[in-house]
């Protein structure tokens, strides 16, 4: 890869990661409600999990959809229903209480598994592959999933934060329960660009 093209992945690789998407908002609302130390093994098994996917794409899942065109549907409508699920599961989340906490934040392998029924994953994915290694030889795809779990781990984990700063306005269980509804509402709204172009 020359130096100007690694210039622009990198640089896909912030903007793709840095906007907003399933990983992010579910991240601000684990933030929000659960704060940063205890959203830690979300954030990671992110990051893992993505560049484990980003991996696996490269060496050979991308044949699968050129292969099968009806697995690409099927990932939707599992992607579909899955992040609905989680939407659902948001929307009601409650604060963990002063004695021991009622909800909780995915774990490690939750969030690493989550990213094969993300669209947005599974999108930054398959066009990284495509544009950044297209020949798919094993250093490309390593490289390029390299770079994208050193630039993905610090993006992702500043929605956490940011959720996390939330918390003083969120103090109240009527603006906790708004936000939730709100950032379930968003995550429902993602899978616009999934379902309806392209």
């Amino acid at each position: 890869m020359t130096p100007d093209l690694l210039a622009a992945f990198a640089l896909f690789a912030f903007v793709s990661s840095i906007t907003p998407g399933p990983n992010n908002l579910m991240l601000m609302a684990s933030g929000a409600n659960f704060g940063l130390w205890r959203s830690i093994p979300h954030m990671l098994g992110i990051g893992v999990g993505f560049v484990v996917m980003v991996i696996l794409v490269g060496i050979g899942l991308m044949q699968v959809f050129d292969t099968f065109p009806i697995a690409h549907t099927i990932l939707k409508v599992l992607s579909a229903a899955y992040l609905l699920y989680l939407a659902w599961k948001i929307a009601h989340a409650s604060a963990p209480s002063e004695g021991g906490g009622e909800g909780r934040p995915l774990t490690f392998l939750q969030a690493a598994l989550f990213q094969w029924v993300n669209p947005k994953a599974w999108s930054m994915a398959l066009t990284a592959i495509a544009l950044y290694a297209p020949d798919r030889s094993l250093m490309a795809v390593l490289l390029v999933a390299a770079i994208f779990g050193a630039v993905n781990l610090p993006c992702v984990s500043s929605w956490t934060l940011l959720g996390q700063q939330m918390r003083h306005v969120l103090s109240t269980p009527t603006r906790l329960t708004a936000f939730n509804w709100t950032m379930a509402a968003l995550l429902v709204a993602s899978l616009y660009p999934v379902l309806f172009t392209g």
